[in-house]
């Protein structure tokens, strides 16, 4: 009991109020995220749109979420974290209702396009808050308990959606909008505004430092981890559009698809909040690198898999691997990001997930079409080895950025996470010590290395 009681404080003591405001309207929000689940089936089952059309719909929903990290980053920077959050939400909120009552192709379509704009506009103010607010020393675990919440209420939400579905579609998408609603009323009650003022003129409502495209165009450490997540993400996402019919093409039913790829939500709910500890002083690099090779030799599996209960496995090991991967991608591109312009960073590499939420189903169906089931799976074995393998090598480098940007850039103090009363927070941030602010190209020094 004491060791329990033990581990339970390591992972969950001392960390700041706002973080666990910002980590229970993530488990209300994905508890109610139902419309994602059940928008293919409610579009061509409910409405009698074709596969194509149902096809056009999720595209129109990826490229506006393309669209929403890429603003939402840029937002979060010049306008602040909160404003940008509660915009996203409250957007969110009333494109879901509106998704809900929409008959038309057209009105569906462009729905979907807004709804994935706003929504996927929140991912980068809200990373940034959440690197503002926890300490360096506690972001392993801090992102690894959120993950922990998004997989929890993802799970409990396909179990919920269902269940809301018998009543009717419609409610599906009044209760998303009702818990997104509800994180935004968290935000707006009890989460001030994060982002700390670099300079005198940026206290005064200022832009952003200039050239912050130049800055991240020019940065090949950061930019060359973007795009092994967006390969690591190109396997991972398989599993959403390639595995489903390769079971059925097995024989197995919907239902059985269902109860399959439960068990990656199950295992992250009973597991994750272990992760921190097993990976905490090891090398991030190796991590990652182990990390890719387990999704990939448990993708790389499902080419020998025709029952339920292997596929079961195949899900089980490549679970693993994401449960390894989260934390660690976290808590780099939190270090990798300097301080005045972490939304920006948070969205360049938010979109390399929406890049990979697009053409991921496009790739896999040309693979399977053109050269088979077992030749899409073997091959995202060998682009997981392929990413393993770039990982030990660009590791290094990554490494020394992360130190060259600690060294050069003072800890933020965000008024809001000292929980102290206006008068005495204001008195606080204005004697902080200022933040430098980053060049606007990387140091020649760390370039490419």
């Amino acid at each position: 009991m004491r060791t329990m009681r033990g581990w339970f404080q390591d992972t969950t003591g001392g960390l700041p109020k706002i973080f666990w405001y910002l980590w229970a309207g993530t488990l209300i929000n994905r508890l109610g995220s139902f419309v994602l689940v059940f928008l293919a089936i409610y579009l061509t089952l409910e409405r009698g749109f074709s596969a194509t059309q149902a096809g056009l719909v999720l595209g129109l929903w990826g490229v506006g979420g393309a669209i929403g990290t890429t603003v939402g980053g840029t937002l979060t920077d010049r306008w602040g974290r909160r404003p940008t959050l509660l915009t996203a939400h409250l957007g969110a909120a009333t494109m879901m209702l509106a998704l809900g009552f929409a008959r038309p192709l057209w009105a569906v379509a462009l729905g979907a396009f807004l709804l994935g704009t706003f929504a996927e506009a929140a991912r980068p103010a809200f990373g940034a808050m959440m690197i503002d607010v926890v300490p360096e020393k506690d972001r392993l675990r801090a992102f690894s308990l959120n993950y922990w919440a998004i997989n929890l209420g993802f799970a409990c939400a396909a179990i919920l959606a269902g269940l809301a579905a018998e009543v009717g579609y419609l409610l599906l998408f009044a209760v998303d909008a009702a818990t997104t609603l509800a994180t935004a009323l968290i935000i707006f009650f009890r989460v001030g505004e994060t982002r700390r003022a670099s300079t005198t003129a940026a206290r005064k409502g200022g832009p952003a430092p200039a050239g912050a495209l130049r800055t991240i165009l020019a940065d090949r450490v950061f930019l060359g981890f973007v795009v092994l997540n967006l390969f690591s993400a190109l396997v991972f996402l398989q599993h959403i559009s390639m595995l489903p019919i390769a079971m059925g093409e097995s024989g197995l039913s919907p239902a059985t698809y269902g109860s399959v790829i439960a068990l990656n939500g199950i295992l992250i709910v009973a597991g994750q909040l272990f992760v921190p500890r097993l990976i905490r002083g090891r090398s991030r690099s190796h991590v990652l690198a182990l990390a890719a090779v387990v999704m990939g030799v448990g993708f790389g599996l499902t080419a020998f898999a025709e029952t339920a209960w292997f596929y079961g496995v195949t899900v089980l090991i490549w679970t693993l691997g994401e449960m390894l991967n989260s934390p660690s991608n976290a808590t780099l591109i939190a270090e990798l990001s300097p301080a005045a312009l972490r939304g920006r960073y948070q969205g360049t590499f938010s979109l390399s997930w929406q890049v990979a939420g697009a053409t991921a189903p496009v790739l896999g169906g040309l693979v399977r079409e053109q050269s088979g089931n077992a030749t899409l799976w073997l091959g995202c074995a060998a682009v997981g080895g392929l990413v393993a393998v770039a990982h030990l090598v660009s590791g290094p480098a990554r490494e020394r950025r992360a130190t060259a940007l600690r060294t050069t850039t003072a800890p933020l103090v965000p008024a809001v996470a000292l929980d102290l009363p206006a008068p005495e927070a204001a008195e606080a941030a204005a004697t902080a010590p200022a933040e430098p602010l980053p060049a606007t190209r990387p140091s020649p020094a760390t370039i490419g290395q």
